[in-house]
């Protein structure tokens, strides 16, 4: 006999405002513990430090978390040009000192968008990629160096928001793609300059097609409204729809009969114009049943469904 699963069978995202301190699981399992949701699942962690943006998947909606695991980020950074450190950020020990001083505005410009478009970043040394199965903070907390490969990265914005140059600090709004560091790249623009920097403050603005408006919700309004007399029945109004997840993916909206077909696992024909990666499904009455593909030269494949169809 299966065992019943604890809690309560809750589909949705929340667009939490990560506080500053703590990690991304633990805010996960805090949302989790106070709606007593069954399932729950984020879209990519965030340092520590860095606050902002946290889509966290509940239900159904877990199955949609590896796609924004891999898309495009956006976030505000603010930079120390005194000195790197050993993370990256204030909570390593200073590791070398800037021996220049900052560039004027107009310099700062021109290196800037330099660093927009295609390019490869080495991914540091106090991240959580993987090498033999083990993370690479784990062998720098050790004191041992591993060499790392380049990988793909492309910056398609990188403004300057703000710069004070007698206090040796600037901000900086990037949208980078899933997997870039901004540590790296904060520390790769002051190097452009012969200086040296690190972060000291990064807030994760934007999660693919997720922009952290007025929209985010704070952990202080999640305990306040899970804790009421009222919190075990009823939804809250930021708990959102998973349609909250797809918006702007490109939508095929199926006949009755081809939305059974999918639902059993079969290509559909006839769908030669489909863009390549994920496709939202929709049935009929416009509800989303999960994700196709194209499959050449002109099917359309289920790729990730749902077990029942959801706004």
């Amino acid at each position: 006999m299966a065992r019943r699963k604890k809690g309560r069978a809750i589909d949705g995202v929340v667009l939490l405002d990560k506080p500053y301190g703590g990690s991304s699981n633990r805010a996960l399992q805090k949302v989790r513990r106070l709606l007593n949701a069954q399932k729950a699942g984020h879209t990519g962690s965030l340092d520590p430090l860095a606050t902002g943006l946290l889509p966290i998947c509940l239900g159904e909606a877990t199955k949609l978390s590896a796609y924004l695991l891999s898309a495009d980020k956006r976030y505000r950074v603010t930079a120390d040009l005194r000195f790197e450190t050993a993370t990256g950020d204030i909570e390593g020990e200073p590791t070398e000192y800037s021996q220049v001083t900052p560039p004027e505005s107009q310099v700062l410009a021109d290196i800037l968008s330099r660093f927009v478009g295609d390019s490869a970043q080495i991914p540091p040394m106090y991240s959580a990629l993987k090498v033999d199965g083990k993370p690479l903070y784990a062998y720098a907390r050790a004191g041992e160096y591993v060499e790392r490969s380049p990988r793909p990265i492309t910056v398609s914005e990188c403004t300057l928001a703000a710069y004070e140059p007698a206090r040796q600090t600037l901000t900086l709004d990037v949208a980078v793609s899933g997997g870039t560091y901004v540590r790296t790249l904060v520390e790769d623009i002051a190097r452009a300059w012969g200086g040296r920097a690190h972060v000291s403050a990064l807030r994760r603005t934007g999660v693919g097609s997720l922009v952290a408006t007025n929209s985010m919700t704070s952990m202080a309004d999640i305990e306040r409204d899970c804790g009421g007399p009222d919190a075990a029945a009823a939804l809250p109004a930021w708990l959102r729809p998973v349609s909250t997840m797809l918006a702007g993916w490109p939508t095929v909206l199926l006949e009755a009969s081809e939305a059974e077909r999918i639902g059993m696992g079969q290509t559909l024909g006839g769908y030669s114009s489909l863009a390549d990666g994920a496709i939202c499904l929709k049935s009929p009455q416009g509800q989303i049943i999960g994700l196709g593909q194209h499959k050449p030269p002109n099917g359309l494949a289920p790729l990730r469904l749902f077990s029942r169809p959801l706004d």
